[in-house]
């Protein structure tokens, strides 16, 4: 039974690149983001139907169909992971097709891997606490984020190969051996490919939790080391077509004098993140939203593009609205008005005695 140590560490995300890039934004004044509605836990229908109880992420993306899925790390079917006979999977992913501004919020329809109701399965191979598909020690898989390509109806998972829960020589969490890329050609089944970008001894390697965005021909993925640490947050774009070729790979870096694509990276911001969120709404506007682990709060930024400058951070939940809270992920159909930015805000509390307390995702509303 795995008893992870994802939990809160409290620095602020300063961008670097804001001034070289265009300026950065002038930050936005509005209220913070507002609870909607609980999504998961032992109580709700997503235990009844497909077992998906307690749940770590919630990372929502657009399908192949155009529904969206939504990817949950370590599952249970049990409200917390201590609890024995857990049925403990990951990732596991629901379904839904139900607009996050309808009134009753979000309503999940289906499972990945199921023919109506029934248990959620993983939709790919985990170690387990054993030796894992590529005879390497695995703790657990965590998915980073998905996307789908309408031209081939392929869909792609970024995940993490977790090595331990520990907290490493630098000050994390966690320490992920490599990340990696998974994909189906059916919606279901994930296959996970032999593409790794390897952490290094430090737990330093700042590719390792991944946010996907497509633009045209291309997808710029924003990626920071695991275990919510102080360090760089990274910008790489790769053509949507090669996303299996490495060296199609470039880098988004400072030359001493301008930024540009085809370098080595640069970092883009600096802080201590959480798991980071970045989509591109209807209208355009970049939105990047992230855990502030220095402060405890999900906050979000803004951009015309991923290689301008982002907006200064605004706080969209605080960790005294949500105790425990560590992943907000934006809903790939948020927009820009008031009260469109969709947020899936995952938490885990415990008691003194470190049993824990909860563990869920919910919906939040907030204004970009």
């Amino acid at each position: 039974m795995p008893i992870k140590r994802r939990t809160f560490l409290a620095a602020t995300a300063t961008g670097l690149a804001a001034s070289a890039t265009g300026g950065v934004l002038a930050p936005q004044i509005a209220q913070a983001a507002t609870w909607k509605k609980r999504l998961t836990g032992a109580d709700l229908d997503t235990n009844s139907r497909w077992q998906v109880a307690g749940t770590d992420l919630g990372i929502p993306y657009v399908l192949e169909n155009g529904s969206i899925g939504y990817l949950f790390g370590d599952t249970f079917n049990s409200p917390w992971p201590e609890q024995q006979n857990n049925d403990w999977r990951s990732p596991v992913m629901l379904r839904s097709a139900v607009h996050p501004n309808a009134a009753g919020g979000i309503v999940f329809d289906s499972a990945a891997r199921v023919a109506g109701n029934g248990r959620a399965p993983e939709i790919m191979h985990n170690g387990h606490n054993g030796i894992g598909i590529d005879n390497l020690w695995e703790v657990t898989v965590i998915p980073n984020d998905g996307i789908s390509f309408p031209e081939t109806g392929r869909q792609l998972v970024s995940y993490m190969s977790i090595e331990h829960w520990n907290a490493g020589p630098r000050y994390s969490l966690w320490k992920s051996r490599y990340a990696g890329i998974a994909f189906t050609d059916n919606g279901n089944d994930f296959v996970r490919t032999n593409l790794k970008w390897f952490n290094d001894a430090d737990n330093a390697d700042p590719f390792q939790m991944w946010t996907m965005q497509r633009m045209g021909d291309y997808v710029y993925i924003h990626s920071v080391r695991s275990g919510r640490q102080d360090g760089p947050m990274m910008l790489r774009r790769v053509r949507w077509d090669k996303l299996f070729s490495p060296e199609a790979y470039e880098g988004f870096g400072w030359n001493g004098t301008n930024w540009g694509w085809g370098r080595p990276c640069s970092p883009v911001l600096t802080g201590r993140f959480g798991e980071p969120s970045v989509r591109r709404l209807s209208n355009g506007i970049w939105v990047m939203v992230y855990l502030n682990a220095a402060t405890g709060n999900i906050v979000s930024r803004w951009a015309y593009g991923p290689d301008t400058g982002w907006s200064n951070e605004k706080i969209q939940v605080t960790y005294a609205q949500e105790p425990g809270l560590y992943g907000g992920f934006i809903h790939p159909w948020s927009g820009s008005a008031a009260n469109e930015l969709h947020l899936m805000v995952s938490k885990w509390t415990r008691d003194p005695a470190n049993n824990s307390t909860a563990y869920h995702m919910s919906q939040y509303v907030g204004t970009v």
